[in-house]
């Protein structure tokens, strides 16, 4: 399974993507399991470089975590969308009060975009996401719902080749209790990441952040690290900076965390590639 990190920000693109080393994009991930297939974690502006002709491609999945504007915000860009017949997939949280299609369409169509989900040629299909396992072509998925306001959705991902990663991008494990230290079946999202190969999480607040915003959805740094310790997992990737976190300040907070840890310890950065597996 190879996954390239196509964006890293959460909320906003970085106001200088250009000269960021750490990368600009909202957030979005690129997956390789089988030839002429892809599989996209989220629609941020990042997926405008996710790899690939569209013409070379036979099938395309997109699980989109929640539909928060950052996380949809690429989708009406993604070239895969404009190719005729191709076999395009959304997959998205299921909603109690309104389709898939009903919610994506609020963003594409007039007056907020030109082009309409039911005018894209290619061979479309929206899927509630099943809150259990599902496969897609060379890919093991389970998807289930995790502490984030509205419904949110982490997903793991098994290769046939062994490897798992594990993607949970916006994250609030610690609501309610401040730390990410109960019991594990009690932890939002443990299940989807115990023993992963590599788990990409959300870390866009440092601890003195964190307390002004209880409650928004997303982790502290200590809290990343505290629930990649608790889960086992082998390597952490923080994701889902903050975009006013420029290079250098996260270069600070990610200097020494690593350090005396059972995993290791690498801060996202968009561009960067990852093999998982055989």
């Amino acid at each position: 399974m190879n996954v390239v990190l196509r964006g890293v920000r959460g909320s906003l693109p970085s106001p200088r993507p250009e000269t960021a080393r750490y990368g600009g994009n909202t957030s979005c991930l690129e997956v390789r399991a089988v030839p002429r297939c892809v599989t996209v974690l989220d629609a941020g502006t990042g997926i405008r470089a996710v790899d690939g002709k569209a013409s070379e491609l036979e099938r395309v999945d997109v699980l989109l975590t929640h539909l928060h504007m950052d996380h949809i915000l690429g989708l009406g860009f993604f070239r895969p969308l404009y190719q005729p017949d191709l076999e395009v997939h959304l997959w998205g949280p299921p909603s109690a009060t309104q389709s898939l299609h009903a919610r994506l369409t609020r963003y594409l169509s007039p007056p907020l975009f030109p082009v309409r989900l039911r005018d894209l040629p290619c061979r479309l299909e929206l899927h509630d996401a099943p809150r259990g396992r599902f496969d897609l072509p060379g890919l093991a998925v389970t998807a289930d719902l995790v502490c984030h306001p509205g419904p949110t959705l982490g997903y793991r991902l098994e290769g046939e080749g062994g490897g798992v990663l594990a993607y949970l991008s916006d994250h609030e494990p610690a609501l309610g209790t401040g730390s990410v230290t109960g019991p594990p079946a009690w932890t939002s999202g443990y299940d989807l990441a115990r023993g992963a190969d590599v788990l990409i999480h959300d870390a866009q607040f440092t601890d003195e952040e964190y307390p002004s915003h209880i409650g928004w959805g997303h982790s502290s740094v200590s809290h990343a690290l505290a629930f990649a310790e608790l889960t086992g997992v082998r390597c952490l990737v923080p994701f889902h900076h903050d975009p006013d976190h420029e290079d250098q300040a996260l270069d600070a907070i990610y200097a020494t965390v690593g350090r005396g840890r059972s995993f290791a310890v690498t801060p996202a950065q968009e561009g960067a590639e990852l093999t998982i597996g055989g």
